[in-house]
């Protein structure tokens, strides 16, 4: 038995069967490379789920997490603040879209910063409605639930879900909803569903993750905010993981020029460190009374380093333009392959920046999604030592999430490995 398998064993016995795992078990990582405990090397193409936008072990980031260890690791800042929470506020304050006076607060994961969002909105509106999309993931806690619009597994057997918080369709294209289908259910949901006038707040990814990476038309998102406006409603950016770069500028929803009410943040924000941060209208910010806001580790010192280490590797190596740069390698390399006899499975290719995925189908001419077929290629793509992940409502969509920082002679060689991958997929499934 492998040291893997002993361990894929202990966690059997010991871990709670609901927390989904690999069987992949890290003993180091590096930039996009990482070994398991048999010392195999795996090209890391998950991130941490977009978490590693500066790569593993980025050296800033160590350098200013060693530093603020050898002073302190935790206070509370309900308790005692220190000044790294007021600078990345500070920071974060400034890039976040809007010309206007912005505040912020720092918690601990991205169902939180959502939580708090949500809190943030109903407290300055006095309304309770909260109005998300199909194919949506904003976490796992109770209000996280309501929010994400795939029920297994986030939502199956977890009801009931908070009151007042329904979905409308997200603009898809490829399953054939249209933004003007979208945006017409929206108008009926106010006259069937939900006044207006209760709604607090609209939450959007710019890019869905869990959802299948699908991108929010440009247009469309700028009539989100023109029904927001209208109706005195709030737009909640949810850029947990569309941020940090990962599209090609800072958040995602600046691609379509729009200005948000408030942006949450997590994952790339702290380069592997639990930081996560919801920033906008300062006067939206204050709404919630004081002691309304807060939590044991919100804003933990180590993490705050982190983070503040994180955005000045942004802007010095210019991670943006590198995130363009990963993405018009990965889409032709794609869209390419999709065009080869043999790979009519490839669906759809799409993707911003660095954040890209293709669908996998079992038909194109119904689309019917082919989720057996996305899980081999998965499992081969790891035998051949590639972490992919996979995601969608349909189960049958793989993203490739490389950090921002990869060597481009990395890049190329996992998407050699992902094209054998593929390749012997389909012919593993078509037996």
């Amino acid at each position: 038995m492998t040291a893997s398998q002993q361990l894929q064993a202990r966690r059997t016995s010991a871990v709670a069967r609901g927390v989904s795992t690999r069987g992949i078990y890290a003993v180091r990582a590096e930039n996009a490379e990482l070994w398991d405990v048999d010392g195999k090397r795996y090209l890391d193409f998950a991130s941490g789920i977009a978490v590693n936008n500066t790569g593993h072990r980025h050296p800033v980031v160590m350098a200013a997490v060693a530093e603020q260890a050898q002073a302190f690791t935790h206070t509370c800042f309900n308790v005692a603040p220190f000044e790294g929470y007021l600078a990345l506020a500070e920071e974060l304050n400034r890039i976040v879209p809007g010309d206007f006076e912005k505040k912020t607060m720092l918690v601990t994961t991205g169902a939180e910063a959502v939580e708090n969002a949500i809190k943030m909105a109903r407290a300055f509106t006095g309304r309770s409605g909260i109005i998300a999309f199909s194919g949506a993931f904003h976490g796992r806690t109770l209000m996280g639930m309501a929010l994400t619009g795939k029920v297994v597994p986030y939502k199956k057997g977890f009801g009931p879900m908070p009151p007042e918080v329904v979905h409308a369709p997200f603009p898809n294209a490829f399953h054939g909803v249209s933004e003007a289908e979208s945006l017409a259910s929206i108008e009926r949901m106010f006259a069937s569903n939900i006044d207006p006038e209760r709604v607090a707040a609209i939450i959007v990814e710019p890019v869905q993750g869990e959802g299948g990476f699908n991108i929010a038309p440009y247009g469309w998102l700028r009539a989100l905010r023109a029904i927001c406006d209208k109706h005195g409603i709030l737009l909640i950016s949810d850029e947990i993981q569309a941020g940090m770069g990962r599209t090609g500028t800072m958040f995602g929803i600046q691609h379509a020029g729009v200005i948000p009410d408030l942006v949450t943040m997590a994952k790339g924000l702290a380069g592997g460190f639990p930081l996560s941060a919801v920033t906008g209208r300062a006067e939206i910010v204050d709404a919630p009374l004081v002691g309304g806001l807060g939590g044991t580790y919100a804003g933990n010192p180590i993490a705050v380093a982190a983070a503040n280490a994180v955005l000045q590797v942004i802007k010095q190596e210019d991670l943006c333009a590198r995130a363009t740069e990963i993405g018009n390698r990965i889409r032709p390399f794609l869209e390419n392959l999709a065009l080869r006899q043999g790979m009519e499975p490839i669906g759809n290719v799409r993707g911003l920046g660095a954040m890209n995925a293709f669908e996998l189908v079992k038909n194109r001419e119904t689309n019917d999604g082919d989720a057996p077929l996305t899980n081999a290629i998965v499992a081969e793509a790891e035998a051949r030592g590639l972490i992919l992940l996979s995601c969608g409502t349909r189960a049958n969509v793989i993203r490739l999430l490389p950090p921002l920082t990869i060597p481009f002679a990395q890049l190329d060689e996992a998407l050699g490995i992902l094209e054998a991958s593929i390749e012997a997929a389909i012919q593993k499934t078509a037996v």
